[in-house]
């Protein structure tokens, strides 16, 4: 009984120490500082809604590669005992938490346990493809159940997660937004200082993104063999790069150029005349977006929410099959349109995914939690 007492004193103590603190806006956290899709996007999320008036702070569990993010981080390692410790402190002060990707929310949830501080869970990737085992739904599950709101990118993704969290949670669909200014439509002189810095020549394929086995950037550069007069600039880290500069050098000899991640993907972009995603499972990649704005045609493989980024046919081509022949072919086609079909690419991405209209779509969520009085 004095321990059954004592146990109910101390759940009594915690929930008066959280009413007690004083709350200071939303708190965002990132997996680490590596410049990620969802990293970058929880940042400029960040910056927009602060621009607003906004308090919000953001932090990465663990440092990431370089280049990294400007964001504190909490620990060593992301389920640490300290960097949960560490969460949970800055959780109690905050009104709010979003977690942005399932690292972060696993934190985040077991970071708030006993606490009243609510969470939101940004889902960033396709339910269907890592959700695949029994321990990994059933994990997901009870997030899914504990949290405030779950937000999810594409329609498709919230089918998924209502069919594995219930009909009970609460899902709002909000897709990636990207800041356009950061993304200015290339001119010729941009294009021809950036074709220099890389030594592009002639037809030139750009692939940004992580260099592991979903990404699939084999297929990338088995099409680049079947295209003699073509080259493929490989931008980003990851754990296949050996092997891929290993296969560029069997099938495209001095063709195949890896830069290694960069700070600035514009320059990238500049230099290229399509960009490519092969990818076996996406999100929605905020790459097609940036390359649109850029005025850049894409090719890339219908998954996930890619479909509703990119108007097949009209802002890109889409391929349901990442053959290498499939790749190349569409390749070849997007070249040809050029242009024509990277500025009908702009103007789609501009109306459905600058960062400006996302973040209204935040505001209002956050205030219909009650985090923030609607103005």
């Amino acid at each position: 009984m004095i321990r059954v007492t004592t146990t109910l004193q101390r759940r009594r103590n915690r929930h008066s120490e959280d009413r007690a603190v004083a709350r200071d806006g939303v708190l965002q956290v990132i997996t680490s500082t590596s410049r990620r899709g969802a990293e970058v996007f929880g940042v400029d999320l960040g910056d927009e809604l602060g621009a607003r008036g906004r308090t919000v702070t953001t932090v990465a569990l663990v440092p990431g590669q370089s280049p990294s993010l400007d964001v504190p981080t909490l620990g060593k390692r992301a389920l640490g005992l300290r960097t949960l410790l560490r969460l949970r402190r800055r959780a109690r002060s905050s009104s709010l938490v979003i977690a942005h990707g399932s690292s972060a929310v696993v934190a985040t949830a077991l970071a708030t346990l006993g606490t009243s501080t609510p969470f939101v869970y940004r889902n960033i990737g396709d339910p269907s493809y890592w959700f695949d085992t029994p321990k990994r739904r059933r994990r997901m599950r009870w997030i899914l159940r504990r949290a405030r709101a779950v937000v999810a990118l594409w329609d498709g993704s919230e089918t998924e997660l209502r069919r594995l969290g219930g009909p009970s949670i609460a899902i709002r669909v909000i897709p990636k937004g990207v800041p356009a200014r950061r993304f200015p439509l290339v001119d010729e002189g941009s294009r021809t200082r950036a074709r220099a810095l890389f030594g592009a020549r002639g037809l030139t394929v750009v692939y940004i993104g992580s260099l592991t086995p979903e990404k699939n950037v084999d297929a990338a550069i088995s099409a680049l063999g079947l295209l003699p007069d073509a080259q493929l600039l490989v931008v980003g880290a990851g754990s296949d790069r050996d092997r891929l500069e290993a296969l560029g050098s069997r099938i495209a000899p001095g063709r195949i150029i890896f830069s290694g991640a960069l700070s600035d993907p514009a320059e990238a972009l500049a230099a290229a005349d399509v960009l490519i995603l092969p990818s076996l499972t996406e999100g929605i990649p905020g790459v097609l977006i940036e390359a649109a704005f850029s005025g850049l045609p894409v090719v890339a493989t219908a998954v996930g929410g890619v479909p509703g980024v990119v108007s097949d046919g009209q802002t890109g081509i889409l391929v349901r099959e990442p053959t290498p022949s499939a790749l190349a072919e569409a390749i070849a086609a997007a070249g040809r349109a050029g242009r024509v079909m990277g500025m009908a690419g702009r103007s789609w991405c501009e109306e459905r995914f600058e960062i400006g209209t996302i973040a209204d779509r935040w505001d209002a969520l956050l205030a219909e939690l009650g985090t923030w009085s609607e103005t």
